[in-house]
């Protein structure tokens, strides 16, 4: 069963900085698609970016310039990097990947637990 656990959440002023990093464990064959969702109280969850295995990005407007995914390809591992951060930013925040499992070799979407990111005014 492939996992994904993410880490580096937490309380946060206006203005500044966190880095998530989300691992995936398991018996994987490949991971295609890495990405990082959010879902603020009493909204639907939203796309935040997303990585291609290649290494190509995708931003939704709203994080555009203060956001940035990266990923460790021989670690399994995604990151995003979170700057000039505003209090509308605060939400869970969910890992999310495309895994091709050793145990069944079909496509599977895996989802992390989620880690809470509050912005403080």
């Amino acid at each position: 069963q492939v996992q994904l656990v993410e880490s580096g959440g937490g309380l946060v002023q206006a203005g500044g900085s966190l880095r998530l990093s989300c691992a995936a464990s398991g018996s994987i064959v490949s991971i295609g698609v890495m990405a990082w969702y959010r879902q603020a109280p009493g909204k639907q969850r939203e796309l935040v970016a997303d990585i291609t295995s290649g290494g190509s990005t995708n931003y939704a407007d709203s994080v555009k310039g203060r956001f940035t995914i990266s990923r460790d390809n021989a670690k399994n591992t995604v990151f995003l990097q979170m700057a000039s951060l505003k209090p509308e930013d605060t939400a869970v925040y969910y890992c999310n990947a495309g895994v091709i499992s050793r145990r069944t070799y079909a496509f599977t979407n895996v989802w992390g637990q989620g880690t809470q990111v509050t912005v403080s005014s």
